[in-house]
């Protein structure tokens, strides 16, 4: 028996939380908000807050599910960029719920895949299948570029989806060419270990950005440059680095998505999720993203073959949410 209706769903980040419901089955998440973080005592203190901004007609919530942007271990949990510290089980009480699943973000966003519809992609040249009956087997796999990098899989199993969580965001970045390795040893200066994380992500940008500037040797200055303004300057071409940075992000992004298909053998497509693709717009799809995911030797005919697609609707992680809680025992 699935987790009893109505179901409330969390998408909750270190800044925002978007939180919506499920009134039964097959219902599509609805009366979607998005409340601060920091305006809250916790999780408990934000539904309250959503809830009370209801119609009071609708019935409380019986069953939850929280995907959450930190490593989820045990009863207690903390965000990893955001101040809530809390129990699940104590929330569960506090809340009055039958059911309360805790999952890593990029569990749900994994989840969610199944569920997306064209409308919700913008695929690389061929748009992945996900209509109709899917083989046992059948991976799909998510990376996201936000203020970290998160890295997760689906996979088929009989009539259900098996998330495939992980920490694939530190894994050691890998150069192609001399530049790329020039870059990556400038970084090592600072940080002996690059992760993928340590350029691909928010947070990494303007790591990047600053390694790059030193290797092209042109005296410009990026060093107070944050990730929106390395993104802005780029897109505009006013700034040499800049530019060179946002080509290099794309063509590392690609190698490293093309690792991930490969690791997980997710023949049924890598999507890309996250804040910072969408801002590139066609300059992501002009990019060498998909030239570099390809670039696997031997393997390049098995990685043609998969597709790839970026996830632009920013309330999937709801939809893999409320897939989590589909497949719930009661």
């Amino acid at each position: 028996m699935s987790a009893a209706y109505p179901w409330l769903v969390a998408d909750i980040g270190g800044t925002n939380a978007r939180f919506g419901t499920v009134a039964g089955p097959g219902a599509p998440v609805a009366d979607v908000r998005v409340l601060p973080v920091a305006g809250h005592a916790g999780p408990a203190a934000a539904v309250k807050a959503y809830l009370t901004g209801q119609d009071p007609a609708h019935p409380a919530p019986k069953s939850a599910a929280f995907a959450l942007a930190t490593a989820l271990d045990g009863d207690q949990i903390e965000l990893t960029n955001g101040a809530w510290n809390f129990s699940r089980a104590r929330t569960q009480a506090e809340l009055g719920l039958q059911t309360l699943l805790c999952l890593n973000d990029f569990e749900a966003l994994a989840l969610s895949l199944p569920r997306l519809s064209g409308a919700q992609l913008r695929p690389w040249a061929a748009a992945p299948d996900l209509g109709g009956p899917v083989p046992t087997g059948t991976v799909l796999a998510v990376i996201g570029p936000g203020t970290g990098l998160g890295v997760a899989g689906v996979v088929r199993a009989g009539d259900r989806w098996l998330a495939l969580p992980g920490e694939g965001g530190h894994m050691t970045l890998a150069p192609a060419d001399d530049f790329e390795s020039a870059v990556l040893g400038e970084a090592r200066q600072a940080f002996p270990h690059v992760s993928a994380e340590r350029f691909l992500s928010g947070i990494g940008l303007p790591v990047m950005c600053r390694a790059v500037a030193a290797v092209m040797g042109q005296g410009e200055d990026v060093s107070a440059l944050s990730t929106e303004q390395i993104v802005a300057r780029g897109l505009g071409g006013e700034s040499p680095a800049c530019v060179r940075t946002l080509d290099l992000f794309c063509a590392l992004l690609g190698g490293f998505a093309g690792n991930v298909a490969l690791t997980l053998g997710a023949r049924g497509g890598v999507f890309i999720g996250g804040g910072i693709v969408p801002r590139l717009g066609e300059r992501f799809f002009q990019s060498a993203f998909r030239r570099r995911f390809e670039a696997k030797g031997r393997f390049q005919s098995y990685l043609a073959g998969i597709p790839t697609a970026l996830i632009t609707d920013t309330l999937a992680a709801l939809a893999g949410a409320a897939q989590a809680l589909d497949q719930a025992d009661a």
